[in-house]
C-alpha cells in the first residue's frame, strides 16, 4: 500500500486534480455528477492509469462482511479515492463521507471534486488519511 508522502501518490492526485480541470473546462459547471465521472475516467486512463469506477465499498462489522450500498465513485491506480459531488456547496458531510471512505479502504489520500463551481479550484479538496502511514508535514506516524 502507498504512503501518504509517496512520490507516486503526489504525482497520480497531481494528475487528477489537472484532467478534472481539463473536463471542468471542456464541459462546465451544468451536468450530471455521472457525466463528469465518467469524462474524467476517459481522461486519467488516456494518461495510463488504472480507474475503477463505482467500486462497492462493503461494511466489515464484528468480522461480517456486509454489503451496506456504499460506492466509490474512482479509484485510481489502487491509492487516490476519488468522490465527485455536483453541489452549489460542499458540506461537511461530504468530507466524512470521503474520509469514512479512506478509512475502510486504507487508501492513503482522497480527492472531493465538485463540480458545481466557476472554476475547478474552487470544487477540490485533498484529504489525506492519518491511518495509512507515512508522515504528513508536521506529524509523526501512528504507533
Amino acid at each position: 500500500m502507498a504512503l501518504i508522502g509517496d512520490p507516486e501518490v503526489n504525482r497520480v492526485t497531481g494528475l487528477i486534480i489537472g484532467r478534472a480541470i481539463a473536463v471542468h473546462r471542456a464541459l462546465g459547471p451544468g451536468l450530471l455528477e455521472s457525466a463528469y465521472a465518467a469524462c474524467l475516467a476517459h481522461e486519467l486512463r488516456e494518461l495510463g492509469l488504472s480507474v475503477d469506477e463505482d467500486v462497492p465499498l462493503p461494511l466489515n462489522y464484528k468480522g461480517i462482511k456486509l454489503e451496506c450500498g456504499y460506492r466509490i465513485d474512482l479509484r485510481v491506480n489502487g491509492c487516490v479515492i476519488v468522490e465527485l459531488k455536483c453541489v452549489t456547496k460542499l458540506a461537511p458531510i461530504h468530507d466524512a463521507q470521503l474520509m469514512t471512505y479512506l478509512k475502510l479502504t486504507g487508501s492513503p489520500v482522497g480527492l472531493l471534486l465538485n463540480f458545481k463551481v466557476p472554476v475547478m479550484v474552487q470544487g477540490i479538496k485533498r484529504k489525506m488519511n492519518p491511518d495509512a502511514g507515512g508522515n504528513v508535514a508536521g506529524s509523526s506516524p501512528k504507533k
